[in-house]
This record gives structure tokens, C-alpha cells and sequence, in this order.
């Protein structure tokens, strides 16, 4: 995942949920995610934290990927937001934490896919 307005990298090794388990499960069985790492979770509107273990960025996207809202450092325990919703959006980007602002990636920005087969 690309940030075609900024021309970062986003995420290169970003797992795709597409599924009804895998959007269920989402990164609830990992224990971190390594700078470049990823989930997208598509379609969805919104995510929450209970049962993770550890904290995440959240970028929405519409269905042109384009950035709708940034939820920086969701987090996994203690009594800051666990949930955030974007009724617009069409999918979700969970990278590590701090990665957003790492890639400069804010509202308005577009961010392209690549597909790489295994």
C-alpha cells in the first residue's frame, strides 16, 4: 500500500481480510506488527480493540482508497478509545503504531494497492 500524494510506503507486506473470519479475526491472534506490516480489512466502516494486544494506527478508506479519517494510536488496553467507525468508508489500513504520521498519510490523501502473488 502506497501513499501515491505523499510517495511513501504505506505498508509492503500487508495481509488482505476479505473474508467474513478473516475480517472477524482481523489482527486479534498477532502480537505486533513490524514497520511495513499491514492489515487491510475490507469492506468494513469500523474496527475494535478488545483482545488486541497492542497498538495501531487506523486509516479509513472510501472505495478509491482514498483517506477519509485517521484514528493514530488505537489502543489495546487502558481507558483511551478502543473502537472507531467511519460510516463513509469502504475499508480499513491497521498498520503499526505511529506509522500514519511516520508517512505523513492525513485525510485527502490516496493511497494505491499492489497486489503481489505469493
Amino acid at each position: 500500500m502506497r501513499n501515491a500524494t505523499k510517495s511513501t510506503v504505506v505498508a509492503d507486506r500487508a495481509l488482505i481480510a476479505d473474508s467474513s473470519h478473516t475480517r472477524r479475526t482481523g489482527l486479534l491472534k498477532h502480537t505486533g506488527l513490524a514497520d511495513g506490516e499491514g492489515l487491510w480489512i475490507v469492506p468494513t466502516e469500523g474496527i475494535h480493540m478488545f483482545g488486541m494486544k497492542f497498538d495501531i494506527d487506523v486509516v479509513f478508506l472510501n472505495k478509491q482508497r482514498k483517506v477519509l479519517k485517521v484514528s493514530p494510536n488505537m489502543a489495546s488496553s487502558g481507558f483511551r478509545r478502543r473502537m472507531s467507525l467511519c460510516l463513509p468508508a469502504h475499508s480499513v489500513l491497521e498498520l503499526p503504531a505511529g506509522m500514519a504520521a511516520r508517512t505523513q498519510t492525513v485525510v485527502g490523501d490516496q493511497l494505491e494497492l499492489e497486489k503481489y502473488d505469493a
